[in-house]
């Protein structure tokens, strides 16, 4: 093959392979964002409630991994045949299930990058015929693609590789997603969040007439809106293009007792509000019930405002309530929301002025311990310090440094050893001349 092919080929290996990595990664690290996705699609086919939760889960976490490594694997040629038929076959049975959405709409969004990139059905269509074009081309040619580490080493890149995605992914079910791509993330301002420019563009709606003459009815808009001999049977609106939708648009509280809408004085308070989310009371670990009742009394102490937000009926709210003893008020919330708003069940938020501070999961709950004063003058009250800047650069440092200065040892080492079988050689061709 010539040296345009090649080039062609590696191309083609690198574009493979960073998109599964960067696809298997943000899987990785929210993986219960993937589990949610996975339910979607099992309710697309009439599977919702039929596969138990933790079997999703681990499917979630199985999916990311083998995105993961499949890709890393690729960019390093490690085990290159089986590698590319085994990527293959991934991006056949993507390509085909990608039609489908295309095709039938079943759900708007594929979940491929999670909330990292959000893409259309078209456009995630679109993205699976390229790279299955580029799966075809390495498969058919795997040797021509160089490789970055020996055989010899192959095995430290595909254990660590394996280790390092399932402890991100094990973590992140414990605790909460490393980065959140999401519009609830801390720092998160939910009044900007829901603002609509006035710029933007504005949702276009359309009305349908409904006439009838002589017994046959048919619709017409006001621009083909027909003369006087037609008797008018009924109208409606349909909506023709949705406009700007604001990042977060369905977020809405509600108390319990009387349904009273109290999202704009939850969001407006200018001091700070803790939030209890809980997609469904019945599901959620109530292992830490103490630490939230110890939270609540600490709210009434200081006069901040407590709710526990959830989308639960009164039986499940009076089931927690008789198992933990909860005394603080229940709000309604939409689930998907909930379940957006924090990957936990239950999970805690901190709001002030509107603006989310903190998120904690269950497993993660703040020391109540260090709540002896005003939130103001204690850390849990401020926004931490990990940026997602910092956060990247330990991944930088605790997985890519390491495997980069392990390929750029293993081709030193085969580049010496390259050298001396050519001096070796070179001094037997002059000892044969001699």
């Amino acid at each position: 093959m010539n040296k345009l092919g090649r080039i062609l080929i590696n191309i083609c290996r690198l574009v493979l392979a960073l998109t599964l990595i960067f696809s298997g990664y943000v899987k990785a690290i929210d993986p219960m964002g993937t589990n949610y996705k996975l339910q979607d699609y099992l309710g697309a086919l009439s599977l919702q409630g039929q596969v138990p939760e933790w079997l999703t889960v681990t499917a979630a976490v199985a999916l990311a991994a083998v995105e993961f490594c499949l890709g890393l694997f690729l960019l390093f040629a490690i085990h290159r045949r089986t590698v590319t038929r085994l990527i293959l076959c991934l991006m056949v049975v993507m390509t085909a299930l990608s039609a489908w959405l295309w095709w039938c709409n079943p759900i708007s969004d594929c979940g491929c990058f999670g909330d990292a990139i959000v893409l259309t059905n078209g456009e995630t269509f679109a993205k699976n015929i390229v790279l299955l074009a580029a799966a075809i081309i390495v498969c058919k040619w795997p040797l021509m693609m160089v490789r970055f580490i020996s055989r010899t080493n192959q095995w430290i890149v595909i254990n660590y590789s394996i280790l390092f995605i399932i402890f991100t992914s094990l973590y992140c079910l414990y605790d909460l997603p490393i980065f959140d791509f999401r519009p609830y993330k801390e720092g998160a301002d939910l009044r900007k969040g829901m603002e609509i420019p006035e710029t933007a563009e504005q949702p276009q709606f359309e009305t349908i007439f409904i006439l009838e003459k002589d017994g046959k009815r048919q619709e017409f808009t006001l621009e083909n809106y027909p003369d006087s001999t037609w008797t008018f049977v009924d109208r409606k609106t349909i909506q023709t293009s949705e406009g700007y939708v604001p990042p977060i648009h369905d977020f809405s509280i509600e108390t319990v007792e009387d349904g009273e809408d109290i999202t704009e004085d939850v969001i407006a308070d200018p001091g700070y509000t803790f939030l209890l989310i809980s997609p469904q009371l019945e599901t959620a670990n109530d292992s830490e019930f103490g630490t939230f009742d110890q939270l609540y009394e600490y709210c009434q102490e200081q006069n901040y405002p407590f709710y526990c937000l959830t989308s639960s009926g009164e039986k499940g709210i009076e089931r927690w309530r008789d198992l933990t003893g909860a005394e603080y008020p229940f709000c309604h919330t939409d689930a998907t929301t909930l379940k957006t708003i924090i990957r936990s069940n239950p999970g805690l938020l901190l709001l002030h002025d509107g603006k989310v501070v903190r998120k904690w999961s269950y497993n993660m709950l703040p020391d109540i311990t260090m709540l002896t004063t005003r939130l103001e003058d204690t850390p849990i009250g401020q926004t931490p310090s990990d940026t997602p800047t910092k956060k990247l650069l330990r991944i930088l440092s605790v997985f890519v440094l390491p495997l980069l200065a392990l390929s750029l040892a293993d081709r030193l080492w085969a580049w010496t050893r390259w050298v001396r079988r050519k001096e070796r050689k070179k001094k037997k061709e002059e000892k044969e001349e001699k």
